[in-house]
């Protein structure tokens, strides 16, 4: 399953050479992570349970620069590395379809007292993930 967020470069995001700040990439696929558990309806238990998810490696690839009110969309995948759970994003303009950058974000989830945990089958298959 592949989950999509669309974002509008903004103009205080931008580096003094008038591209996309290399930094705000980061925020967009973190914020397209939180958008995926609202989309997909599992904020709620790990909100009710107290489940953390902790980023432990972010690896990212800028391919092509982002301008003033371009259009994107951060794509999104999900799968499992145990006892990680791996986010593969690649983030395309959307007017060309040209690939702007590519990210793998490899996340940890834990209990409030910091110990690791396993996710529920139900959220892997809202997910798409199999285990």
């Amino acid at each position: 399953m592949e989950f999509e967020y669309f974002v509008s470069v903004r103009g205080y995001e931008l580096d003094s050479f008038g591209h996309l700040n290399n930094a705000v990439y980061i925020n967009y696929i973190e914020q397209a992570q939180w958008e995926i558990l609202i989309k997909s309806g599992t904020f709620s238990h790990f909100n009710e349970k107290e489940i953390i998810p902790a980023i432990i490696e972010t690896n990212i690839r800028y391919i092509r620069e982002a301008k003033i009110f371009d259009k994107l969309v951060v794509k999104t995948k999900i799968s499992l590395d145990p006892p990680y759970v791996v986010c593969t994003h690649n983030i395309y303009n959307v007017k060309t379809g040209l690939k702007s950058c590519k990210a793998k974000v490899k996340q940890l989830y834990m209990t409030k007292e910091r110990v690791a945990c396993d996710l529920p089958d139900f959220i892997l298959d809202k997910w798409g993930v199999k285990r």
